[in-house]
């Protein structure tokens, strides 16, 4: 079987090297970074890579067996020299639609993003458009949108034992651009990526950080999202953390501790209580690596041609969540209707690249 060049572009933390932070941590299986997935994966070859950073290359090609003759500070040169056929993406987001938009119109036929998806919605538009027009296929790293847990998770939903979906509950929403791209993605995965019709939200930093159209930090943020099944979202700033919630007719389903502890209840008749909701055992699944599981996904495209499972329009729909959540709070909390229509806001920080951990 035919074996695909990739190369990771940006080659810090997730591009390269978070495995080294995560060895133990019981919610999440190794490999873990885009370096680390395809050097795994027997279907891909890592055969470059691209930072603007040479010192943090050499460290990457030690341990993934690049040439230093296949290191480059442009990834231009990188994606017309090397004929490619993925490209991963683990950029900032201020510079991810570049990135994406260049690769695409130079012959790349698969990319892997890293989240979120872009720094603007004009980004995230173009990003659509250059993806469909070249017939691309697009992966975002929103991780859990590929984690057997989730994926077990999402078929306890959809079986229909505990009745139909009704509430989604997101404990720890976190900053909205390095952790809502996760929640936003994967309660649209829980609901089977149906649309959601508006937003509803309260950013909890200070004003100061929207310079105009321009946001100068991350913010945090909470509120609602209604979908058009009348599922409703609730995203939480909560000491809970990373954990979920999806509430049924006639029962939960419940992930603790970042994908690590999953519980069912179910609603029973018990005698001397009303409307009472009694634990049961989750079903077994295989824990594997949710960015493993990507990687096949994307290669199982580009054998087949069918779609990947987070194409970039299910990538554009989670985005679109994280501007209308700013849109909202700019409006008093308004109700933001979607499809989002006419936002400038684009994420601008000031920042050094983050240096990684080598080990």
């Amino acid at each position: 079987m035919k074996t695909y060049r990739a190369a990771v572009i940006g080659c810090s933390r997730m591009g390269a090297f978070i495995d080294s932070e995560v060895p133990d941590y019981q919610a999440i299986r190794l490999p873990y970074s885009h370096a680390a997935g395809f050097y795994a994966e027997e279907r891909t070859d890592l055969v470059a890579c691209s930072d603007l950073r040479p010192e943090v290359m050499e460290v990457f090609g030690e341990r993934y067996n690049v040439p230093k003759e296949r290191q480059y500070t442009d990834y231009r040169e990188l994606i017309d020299k090397e004929n490619l056929d993925i490209v991963s993406v683990a950029t900032q987001p201020e510079h991810r639609a570049d990135v994406v938009i260049y690769a695409v119109e130079h012959g790349v036929k698969a990319i892997y993003a890293e989240k979120a998806m872009a720094a603007s919605m004009d980004e995230a538009d173009a990003m659509v458009e250059a993806v469909e027009r070249n017939g691309a296929f697009f992966n975002l790293g929103t991780n859990r949108r590929w984690h057997t847990g989730f994926d077990k998770m999402k078929e306890v939903i959809d079986s229909g034992e505990l009745g139909a979906l009704k509430t989604l509950i997101i404990y720890g929403n976190h900053s909205l651009f390095n952790g809502s791209s996760h929640q936003f993605d994967l309660i649209l995965r829980l609901n089977s990526d149906r649309r959601a019709l508006w937003a509803s939200a309260h950013i909890t930093d200070d004003d100061s950080i929207f310079d105009g159209d321009i946001v100068r930090e991350d913010p945090n943020g909470q509120g609602l999202i209604q979908f058009e099944n009348g599922v409703t979202a609730h995203a939480l700033l909560s000491p809970r953390g990373a954990e979920w919630e999806a509430i049924c007719d006639r029962g939960t389903v419940t992930c603790w501790n970042n994908g690590w502890q999953w519980h069912i209840r179910r609603q029973a008749d018990v005698p001397g209580w009303r409307n009472c909701f009694v634990p049961e055992a989750f079903p077994e699944f295989e824990r594997a690596s949710s960015t493993a599981n990507l990687i096949k996904d994307l290669v199982h495209s580009l054998d087949t041609g069918e779609p990947s499972r987070c194409g970039v329009r299910v990538a554009h729909a989670s985005t679109e969540l994280i501007f209308a959540f700013m849109e909202s709070h700019l409006q008093s909390g308004a109700r933001v209707q979607l499809p989002l229509k006419g936002s400038k806001l684009r994420l601008e920080r000031d920042r050094a690249p983050r240096q990684p951990r080598f080990q």
